[in-house]
């Protein structure tokens, strides 16, 4: 059955305290998540078992993917391999939607 979902309220909420990561759907194969990055604090990600794509609602950043940079900012996105060494890097303020796909789903 379609469902709607609000990234927007989980996003602002998170903005308006100190950041971090919530799941706004989960499905079996999907996950889709709000990440919101408020700078000093670092990015402290490490690789994922799942391919995802961080789309960026709000801000500027710079996303290290494996040593090599890639700088996004509102209405970009990029993919990130599974396994893949990853973080963002050179923010203020930054909301993205991640999107994982997930390698246990059911065939």
């Amino acid at each position: 059955m379609p469902s709607s979902i609000d990234f927007e309220s989980v996003r602002r909420r998170l903005a308006d305290g100190e950041g971090g990561y919530e799941i706004v759907h989960t499905s079996p194969g999907l996950e889709l998540g709000v990440y919101v990055l408020v700078a000093p604090e670092p990015d402290r990600q490490q690789p994922h078992e799942d391919d995802e794509v961080y789309v960026v609602l709000e801000g500027y950043g710079v996303l290290e993917i494996e040593g090599e940079t890639v700088e996004l900012k509102e209405g970009q996105a990029a993919f990130v391999p599974a396994g893949a060494d990853h973080r963002f890097v050179g923010y203020e303020h930054l909301s993205v939607l991640v999107i994982f796909a997930k390698r246990d789903a059911p065939d």
